[in-house]
């Protein structure tokens, strides 16, 4: 018996052995999460592969952290070491910056990191009686090749509760390290400029996307002025909401720019209101907006409609309904002429996004051009009616029931994609002297070449207190306290022009926050700590005497 037993032994160590041995040559994991948490996309996995030299995170995420930081800390550390199976290059450490040396070195280190861009959060925790507050760093400092960045982990954004900031992070490390990387291994910046000298939106009301993009991009405005190379430099145009006429001239350097494989990004709004009469009358006129850009939009494949989109899934704003004490008494409305866009198609650029705010859209027709593909990214809901302009826009519609069975007109796309070989606007359209120009260098048909067409040029707009000088977020409604998906949608735009489409689809994925229900926590705190002190020991006692019966019931026969 005593010999069986070692027998049996050494042939199981033999046969884990060859069983480890054989499968050390193979490389495979499990990932047992239902969102594949932890395995890496086939981009991902590509991307790691181009790393020649050591990436070094110094990660400030570490020390006494509440729990939701902690959660992140060990989120990041967990995909790091991920990315490290496929690339040893992926170099990490974590840095307590409360252990570093005395009070002053702390400040230092500290105002270093806020100058290199990290931006600390205040933390409150509450415990019982006690309130303590703290300062987290939730970034990291990346270097590669002599080259040096900033990896921001975690930003609180207004609007969002605790868990969706927390849940938004989590989803973008994958997405975090690799953009992080990809802008340390870039040779240039690329170069976006804003098309201005049409009264387009001022920088003011652009204020929170220029910032959010100048962290990727070089950013600028730019006054075409008929300057044949005014764009010559540029990677990308953005033409937010200009409400003047685009002349011929500016128009063929538009076209050109295009030609030459120049990325626009479309705002455009085909219907124009008098927003001064509005707020002091409580309506205005809704007309035509006359900017002359039909025709070149044409060439390209798209036709922006002079008509308003209403929409029953729609924004909400205030409308005085009478006066108490002798102050206004405001109360939220559903207006319709602001839809509220949940993107549905699987595009990269759109994949996961929440609402999209508008406001006073216009629906978009795509045309049969060859050589050019279309892609809806956007569209009303089903509940829509559109009003072809002149159309008279009042509050008093606030007043009313709405009829469901009136918006009955189904989706509109308001955001179209266009790629493909564009033709020019200006074939077999100009003299033979400047077709033949050497310095002009005239293109009738495009290099490959893609861009974005938006129905309203509100969407890239922020607002602000002109009181307290305060700027809003892109997407943040004062009114509902709401933070809508503007400024992804944009930044995912120009991200997929510029040829971020792989980095687009990291972005795309989607971690889920099993989070605990605190109020069942509070009130059913007692049931569960009984449950966990005495169900295991009751587990092994049955099992024992499981056991035991069985044991006795085999002896005894």
């Amino acid at each position: 018996m005593k010999q069986r037993d070692i027998r049996n032994f050494v042939l199981i160590v033999v046969i884990l052995f060859l069983i480890n041995f054989i499968f050390s040559f193979y490389f495979f994991r499990w990932d047992l999460t239902s969102e594949k948490r932890y395995t890496l996309s086939k981009f991902t996995k590509e991307f790691l592969k181009n790393i020649d030299d050591i990436v070094y995170f110094k990660i400030y995420l570490s020390g006494e952290l509440p729990p939701e930081f902690n959660k992140l800390k060990n989120e990041v550390k967990e995909m790091l070491d991920e990315m490290r199976i496929y690339n040893d290059n992926i170099q990490y450490e974590f840095i307590d910056i409360n252990e570093i040396g005395n009070k002053e070195d702390i400040r230092n280190l500290e105002k270093q990191l806020y100058d290199k861009g990290l931006v600390p959060e205040q933390v409150v925790e509450k415990k019982e009686n006690k309130t303590s507050e703290s300062l987290v760093w939730p970034g990291a400092i990346v270097s590669y090749k002599g080259k040096e960045t900033v990896w921001q982990i975690f930003s609180r954004q207004l609007g969002f509760t605790p868990q969706e900031n927390l849940n938004h992070a989590l989803n973008e490390i994958e997405y975090g390290i690799c953009k992080t990387i990809h802008k340390l291994q870039r040779k240039r910046r690329p170069e976006i400029s804003i098309v201005e000298g049409h009264k387009e939106l001022d920088t003011l009301h652009l204020y929170d996307f220029i910032k959010s993009l100048s962290e990727e991009y070089n950013v600028s405005r730019i006054n075409i002025n008929h300057k044949l190379y005014a764009l010559k430099n540029l990677d990308a145009i953005i033409i937010a909401k200009p409400d003047t006429i685009i002349d011929e001239k500016d128009k063929f350097i538009i076209d050109q720019f295009i030609m030459k494989g120049g990325k626009v990004l479309w705002l455009i709004d085909p219907v124009k209101l008098n927003m001064d009469s509005f707020r002091l009358k409580g309506y205005t006129l809704a007309l035509d907006n006359p900017i002359h850009l039909d025709d070149m939009l044409f060439r390209y494949g798209v036709r922006l409609n002079a008509d308003l989109i209403q929409d029953l899934q729609c924004a909400a704003i205030p409308v005085n309904i009478g006066f108490s004490k002798g102050q206004p008494n405001f109360k939220l409305f559903p207006w319709i002429f602001y839809p509220l866009i949940m993107p549905n198609s699987q595009h990269p650029i759109v994949k996961n996004l929440d609402l999209i705010k508008t406001e006073f859209v216009s629906s978009i027709d795509t045309l049969s051009t060859s050589g050019i593909k279309k892609t809806i990214l956007l569209t009303s809901s089903k509940n829509t009616r559109v009003t072809p302009v002149p159309f008279r826009v009042s509050l008093a519609i606030t007043q009313f029931k709405l009829k469901e069975s009136a918006f009955n007109q189904g989706f509109k796309p308001i955001a179209v994609l266009l790629e493909g070989t564009f033709k020019s606007l200006y074939a077999n359209r100009i003299p033979t002297v400047i077709m033949e120009d050497s310095t002009i260098q005239f293109k009738e048909v495009s290099v490959p070449n893609k861009m974005i067409v938006i129905s309203d040029g509100d969407m890239i707009k922020n607002d602000f207190n002109r009181a307290t000088g305060m700027i809003y977020p892109l997407g943040y409604d004062k009114y509902t306290n709401q933070t809508f998906a503007n400024k992804q949608f944009l930044l995912n735009c120009m991200s997929y022009l510029l040829d971020d489409a792989g980095l687009l689809q990291l972005r795309s994925r989607e971690v889920k926050l099993r989070l605990l229900d605190m109020k069942k926590v509070s009130l059913q705190k007692t049931k569960w700590q009984v449950y966990n002190v005495l169900l295991p020991p009751l587990i092994i006692l049955l099992f024992s005497l499981i056991q035991y019966y069985l044991r006795k019931r085999k002896y005894a026969s």
